[in-house]
């Protein structure tokens, strides 16, 4: 952790003791930065380097620096993930290449035990089982069976790497896709390590990372490289950050859903232009928009080109910790996020963000669109009559044709 170079390290009693943490306010009064008005996603960047001011990666100047958004000078950006989520595609080579590390430190007359991931590695095994048997209520688990008769060896590894390497954990088979257990198991949004509280970030090896995103932890998805870098303790260096602020207004009208919704945002910004960008929600129309209903744009984040599309933490966001049976740990979100400006209320001031649209959800009509070309979307009252034109145009495309 870091140094406390800055003098910006507090202290937060939590139901469950007190736990050290880099004080945002702290950082504001020795930086003279106005960091209250920081968008969210930038405020969890800024956590990030300041907590690791001084070692190898960050100093000083790269703090000050983006403390100073956007107006600050070029510096270095070196996010560490809070922790590492992996797929059987990737996760099953990273734990070779952590056991051939391990090989290899023997071999040299050291102690094989100091190679562990640098962070926390969650590996899910979400696309192993294959449909040998359905329509029986014994079917999922003679599924499950043969899954684990064909990868013996492959389970064997896996099971022997929980128990070898520190912050190692795997998801069996059969229990969802990973993205789903991400939200509704792993996420955190609050990390306590080592006697320390931080936001929980991530990198996943899956486009659709950034559907965490909806339940206010940062994350986007990567090469599996990139990923194994970060496992190792290698930093990702990231440009200065441009953050588009969506602002919000009004509630969903009776009869239209998410994927209305998601349409809508996907078409707007697509015609807006995100790609490499953050996308934050902000406004008083958040608080009519349940997880469910976030982690469902959050998640469409590949498809309009963002970084990530980030929901900050608020009323909401306990709600749901509650109901997926982390009740426990909805305290010390509470109050971290609540003492480092990271908690959302209607009453808020407006971030100061790179550019802003304004997205009125009462506006949003039922839609449909074409799985490959989600930005063309069309209203559902609008639908006979879009079909009716392309039907026409092609039939005239027919009659040229074979004119020609």
């Amino acid at each position: 952790m870091s140094r406390d170079l800055m003098d910006i390290k507090a202290s937060l009693p939590t139901a469950s003791g007190t736990a050290s943490y880099i004080s945002l306010a702290r950082l504001a009064a020795r930086t003279g930065a106005d960091v209250a008005r920081l968008p969210h996603t930038v405020k969890i960047l800024l956590e990030n380097i300041a907590r690791r001011c001084g070692g190898r990666d960050v100093s000083v100047a790269d703090v000050e620096s983006l403390a100073h958004w956007p107006n600050g000078a070029e510096a270095s950006l070196a996010f560490m993930p809070a922790r590492v989520l992996m797929q059987d595609f990737t996760g099953v080579p990273a734990v070779v290449d952590l056991a051939a590390m391990r090989s290899m430190m023997q071999r040299a007359g050291a102690d094989p035990e100091r190679v562990n991931p640098f962070v926390p590695i969650d590996l899910v095994i979400d696309h192993s089982v294959q449909v040998d048997r359905f329509g029986s209520s014994g079917a999922y688990a003679d599924n499950l069976e043969w899954e684990y008769r064909r990868n013996r060896e492959r389970y064997a590894l896996l099971n022997w790497a929980q128990q070898a390497f520190d912050g190692f954990r795997v998801v069996p088979p059969g229990m969802g896709i990973c993205h789903q257990i991400n939200l509704e198991h792993l996420g955190q949004v609050v990390t306590l390590r080592d006697g320390w509280l931080f936001p929980d970030t991530l990198v996943g090896t899956d486009s659709h990372t950034p559907m965490i995103n909806g339940l206010g932890v940062l994350g986007w998805g990567v090469g599996g490289i990139e990923a194994e870098a970060a496992m190792l303790g290698q930093p990702m260096f990231l440009p200065k950050p441009v953050v588009l602020g969506v602002r919000t207004r009004g509630e969903l009208p009776p009869g239209t859903t998410a994927t209305d919704l998601v349409l809508t945002l996907t078409q707007m910004l697509r015609a807006h232009g995100v790609v490499g960008k953050f996308v934050e929600f902000f406004g008083p129309g958040l608080s009519s928009l349940g997880i469910a209903d976030r982690a469902t744009l959050s998640n469409m984040s590949p498809e309009f080109g963002a970084t990530a599309t980030l929901f900050p933490v608020d009323a909401n966001t306990l709600k749901y910790l509650r109901l997926t049976g982390r009740g426990n740990i909805v305290d010390q979100v509470e109050r971290y996020t609540r003492e480092q400006g990271l908690f959302r209320t209607d009453d808020d001031a407006e971030p100061a963000f790179s550019e802003v649209l304004d997205l009125d959800l009462s506006k949003v009509e039922p839609s449909v669109a074409g799985p490959k070309r989600p930005q063309d979307r069309v209203a559902l009252a609008a639908v006979a009559q879009s079909f009716q034109a392309a039907a026409e145009g092609e039939e005239r495309l027919h009659v040229r044709g074979g004119a020609l």
